[in-house]
């Protein structure tokens, strides 16, 4: 059994350190389309409306029930055969898109659970002074459904940054792909998967812990 190379690790760690940023940007940017997505996924849920709703059912359905790896190959490889304008995508746009589509489908139903979980009266409440529901659901439900759902939502974040080391599969050189090249070059495979194992378990344990205070500041207003 050979000794670690940890001068092999030390020198490693600043070269992939610098592929962190293009791994959060494809997350944020996933995040934020996903969480408008969910958003209006999980009120059209909630109202019903008819015809949309069956494509939005099937919508979600498709997405939690394939593989995201499944998605992204769909998205790099497959769309552009059918779509001609597709050719020139690129694989941090397929990677967010990927992940956009993917996660967007769990957390409407996240969301969806957060909305139909406010009392009842606060529905009745808006109703009685005459709100739209657009303005009911703008100024009083959804302001309360996010407080519920927020520590949900960091967890697929959470999980959306892990989702990004698919990206290599379609020739990005982000956080995984970074590690595989340099891994292919040294033959030191442990080595490198263990320095960027211990990268993504920093970046979550950062998460979790700004998750935690977020919990408590929210709930602050509703402590007795």
């Amino acid at each position: 059994m050979r000794a670690l190379d940890f001068e092999y690790m030390g020198d490693l760690l600043p070269i992939l350190l610098g592929y962190v940023p293009l791994t959060l940007f494809m997350a944020l940017v996933g995040m934020v389309f996903a969480l408008i997505l969910a958003s209006l996924l999980a009120v059209e849920r909630v109202f019903r409306v008819p015809v949309l709703d069956g494509f939005v059912r099937l919508f979600i359905s498709f997405f939690r029930g394939t593989p995201l790896l499944v998605q992204l190959f769909l998205f790099y490889y497959g769309l552009p055969q059918v779509l001609a304008f597709l050719t020139t995508i690129s694989g941090v746009t397929a990677t967010i898109m990927g992940l956009t589509l993917h996660f967007s489908a769990y957390m409407a139903e996240s969301i969806r659970a957060a909305i139909l979980g406010v009392d009842r009266s606060q529905w009745e409440a808006s109703q009685a002074v005459g709100m739209t529901q657009t303005q009911m659901m703008g100024q009083i439900i959804l302001p309360q459904a996010a407080r519920v759902a927020a520590p949900t939502l960091v967890n697929y974040f959470i999980d959306m940054i892990k989702g990004t080391s698919l990206a290599f599969t379609l020739g990005v050189t982000e956080l995984m792909g970074a590690t595989q090249k340099e891994a292919a070059g040294s033959f030191l495979y442990f080595e490198a998967f263990l320095v960027v194992a211990a990268i993504y378990w920093v970046m979550v344990e950062l998460l979790s812990f700004a998750q935690r205070h977020l919990e408590t500041y929210l709930n602050k207003a509703y402590a007795r």
